[in-house]
């Protein structure tokens, strides 16, 4: 896409529900994080995902969310981040390690057949919300727009999702992540280490993330995710 001035594309494309959600502190984070970005070319350039990409996890309504799964920063290998946390493409060959991570504990959580592919999507459309705190990076670079202010944003999201009062359980992988908890109430809240292999080992291997999402929905009265990620 042309991506034009971000500071204005940005907030135009949020959907309008979670515009409402959000609010003007969050509207305005958007342009800020966009502004930040028209102003240097070469950052914005190498943006990764493009800016038709980054605000995909908010194709899932609001009111669909049931779980969200909370993440860092989009992958900075080329053509690997698809505004899905921790998602690729399904053209992508070679996945992420986080993502071989990711896929190998829920093999062994649930005992599943996965695709050869790491395309996530199919838990965006049964109401997961794969949020990173920061929504872009530069390819190459994981980290490089930490300090754009994106987790203004995301905070805002979070205090919007537990403002309606609707049951949806925070999966916390990271210690960026787990900064959120404090906004998030008496959200039912899974944490644990990040699937990354620097940390995996460490708490994320046989946390059990998937069968404990929906033990706890099931306990409080709410259908399990399907967390099958379909065909190859």
């Amino acid at each position: 896409m042309d991506q034009g001035s971000l500071e204005a594309y940005f907030p135009s494309a949020l959907p309008p529900r979670w515009a409402k959600l959000v609010g003007p502190e969050g509207l305005a984070a958007l342009a800020e994080v966009g502004r930040k970005l028209d102003s240097s070319p070469a950052r914005k350039a190498l943006m990764t995902p493009g800016g038709d990409k980054v605000l995909r996890a908010f194709d899932t309504p609001p009111e669909a969310v049931r779980c969200v799964i909370f993440g860092q920063d989009p992958y900075p290998g080329q053509s690997h981040a698809s505004g899905l946390a921790f998602s690729v493409e399904r053209t992508v060959i070679a996945l992420p390690p986080s993502l071989r991570n990711i896929r190998q504990e829920l093999r062994e959580d649930l005992d599943l057949e996965l695709p050869a592919h790491g395309d996530l999507s199919s838990w965006a459309t049964h109401g997961v919300l794969l949020l990173n705190r920061h929504l872009t990076t530069v390819v190459g670079s994981p980290g490089a727009h930490r300090t754009l202010g994106w987790t203004t944003f995301t905070d805002a999201v979070v205090r919007g999702l537990v403002s309606t009062g609707q049951f949806f359980v925070a999966v916390l992988w990271g210690r960026e992540a787990a900064e959120l908890r404090p906004l998030l109430g008496e959200t039912p809240v899974i944490e644990s280490a990040h699937p990354s292999p620097l940390s995996a080992h460490r708490g994320f291997f046989g946390s059990r993330p998937f069968s404990t999402v929906n033990r706890v929905r099931e306990t409080a009265g709410f259908s399990p995710i399907d967390w099958s990620l379909g065909a190859t």
